[in-house]
């Protein structure tokens, strides 16, 4: 863990507020790439994770941008409504499940609201390396839309499309026209609010993107992992051959953890891949948002946060 401090906040847009955190004994921060984000430990233990937004060459700084959203599980709440300049925070290093992919073709960026953070901080590497790409921004507003007058006055302004709802007609997202010619090496980064991604994303499968060169990163579950017919199944540990039993009102992740396995976690909704975990035998029931179907399809890992088991039993690599 890092022990930080916040060094600046701003209103950024409506309900976004803006931090700089800094390490307290001053020393550069770890490095970090395009798309990575960091835990912070809030106030009543809470663990919320934030992309970073600032350049990813900076070292003395993390920034991220925070919506207070009505339907927060108590994270943007407490961001909003107990933090001030000159807190102490622990934080975690950065982890990057959202990375630009290596030597891609053109790149299409798109971000739904408070989605833009980690899009802001890939269109900054993109354009440091002289790489091809547009960052496509919608929002509800401009006044709810965060760092407009940065993407505007910035050095690849040109590169940079807003769209809002209630603006003109013509200057609304067509993403079916925008994604209409996936050629080889192009890849697709969205980020938002989960409607506007499947939305983004089924606009390209419909243009003939492979899943491979679609790129997501989701902030919640779109709906409840757990199901009325839930039914108990096995958890089989290979190294040792220790059997778990896993009823219908624990997931498979309280069932490990419960039995001593220390098995990473961050999101709890299957939507970082955080606690992915290896699967040597058996089906999953694969109820996460970070896997693609084709991976869903090999059934070769699983999130126990939230993902079950089709078959009598799993056999895990642990």
């Amino acid at each position: 863990m890092i022990d930080a401090t916040i060094s600046a906040m701003r209103l950024e847009a409506q309900d976004i507020i803006w931090l700089e955190l800094v390490q307290t004994n001053r020393e550069p921060l770890p490095a970090f790439e395009a798309g990575a984000h960091i835990d912070i430990h809030l106030p009543g233990n809470v663990v919320r994770q934030y992309s970073l937004c600032n350049h990813p060459d900076e070292r003395q700084r993390y920034c991220i941008a925070v919506l207070k959203d009505p339907a927060s599980r108590g994270g943007s709440q407490s961001v909003h409504d107990s933090l001030r300049v000159g807190q102490r925070l622990q934080i975690s290093q950065p982890r990057n499940l959202f990375p630009l992919a290596p030597h891609s073709g053109r790149s299409l960026l798109f971000a739904g609201g408070i989605g833009i953070t980690p899009i802001l901080c890939m269109a900054q590497r993109l354009y440091q390396q002289g790489e091809n790409f547009e960052l496509h921004y919608c929002a509800r507003s401009a006044e709810r839309a965060a760092f407009i007058e940065l993407l505007s006055h910035s050095a690849f302004a040109q590169h940079v499309h807003l769209h809002f709802d209630d603006g003109p007609e013509q200057q609304k997202l067509n993403a079916s026209s925008l994604l209409n010619s996936p050629a080889t090496g192009n890849h697709l980064y969205v980020c938002g609010p989960n409607g506007f991604m499947e939305h983004i994303l089924n606009s390209a499968r419909d243009q003939g993107w492979e899943d491979s060169h679609l790129h997501r990163e989701y902030f919640s579950a779109a709906t409840s992992t757990n199901r009325a017919d839930d039914e108990s199944f096995e958890i089989r540990i290979r190294s040792s051959g220790q059997v778990l039993q896993v009823p219908p009102n624990i997931s498979a992740l309280e069932a490990l953890e419960s039995a001593g396995f220390d098995i990473p976690i961050a999101c709890g909704q299957g939507i970082c891949g955080t606690c992915l975990t290896r699967v040597l035998e058996g089906e999953a029931d694969h109820r996460d948002g970070f896997l693609s179907d084709a991976e869903h399809a090999r059934n070769d890992q699983f999130t126990p946060c939230c993902s079950r088991a089709k078959s009598p039993y799993l056999v895990l690599d642990l």
